[in-house]
């Protein structure tokens, strides 16, 4: 197949809004079974079964088997960054004067996973931060973490020299769909999500991508990060 066959076949599937849904629904990085998937984009389970067949054959999907179940996650990060810039695309231009959006909006403007790691509001304020402190630099497709990076990583309990050896890029940019400016991404801003869920700094918000930000993590984020969320 040809790079503009595979082009428009990959840009077909995304395109159909059933697809679409079940897409968006597993930004968060979880794994969800097809009937899950379906309730999520309101279409039949016969409907939703026919495209996570293609999905998947398409190298969009992953499937994983326990027991007797199927779940379905995004295939790779690679995915998830294209989703999140058609997202991009794709969200109006709100103006200062435009109408208020509704509560879920704004839970997921405030904080949400993108896919493995932080954006929102609370992942570009990390993202600026560490920039302002000159622990990490990031240009137009890649980034890199400093040397006082390594050592407040380090502090942190995040060991970048474990994370660099997994083969996956370090840090890169990733354009926030409603804060339009970059969050981090890669191994380290995977890491960095996981850091504040294990700890109990965030907390999932049920039924969405929203993240809350716990009393104690807003301490932590700005004694260890020097991150305002204010």
């Amino acid at each position: 197949m040809s790079n503009n066959a595979r082009f428009a076949e990959i840009a077909a599937l995304a395109g159909d809004p059933g697809r679409a849904s079940m897409l968006n629904g597993l930004m968060d990085g979880r794994a969800l079974t097809a009937s899950e998937l379906a309730q999520l984009a309101g279409i039949t389970a016969q409907t939703a079964s026919s495209h996570l067949t293609k999905m998947t054959e398409a190298g969009l999907l992953q499937v994983e088997k326990q027991g007797r179940h199927r779940y379905h996650r995004l295939a790779s990060p690679a995915v998830a960054q294209m989703i999140e810039s058609i997202m991009r695309i794709a969200a109006p231009e709100v103006s200062v004067k435009a109408v208020r959006t509704g509560p879920r909006d704004a839970a997921l403007r405030a904080g949400r996973t993108c896919y493995d790691h932080l954006a929102g509001h609370l992942g570009v304020s990390i993202t600026d931060a560490l920039i302002d402190a000159g622990h990490l630099e990031l240009g137009i497709d890649a980034g890199e973490v400093t040397d006082s990076g390594l050592v407040l990583f380090d502090r942190a309990g995040i060991d970048v020299d474990v994370i660099a050896k997994r083969g996956r890029i370090l840090c890169r940019p990733c354009l926030d769909w409603s804060e339009r400016r970059p969050h981090l991404a890669g191994a380290i801003g995977a890491a960095l999500c996981s850091h504040c869920f294990d700890n109990g700094w965030i907390r999932r918000i049920e039924g969405t991508r929203a993240v809350s930000v716990t009393p104690n993590g807003q301490r932590q984020l700005r004694e260890t990060f020097g991150v305002s969320l204010s």
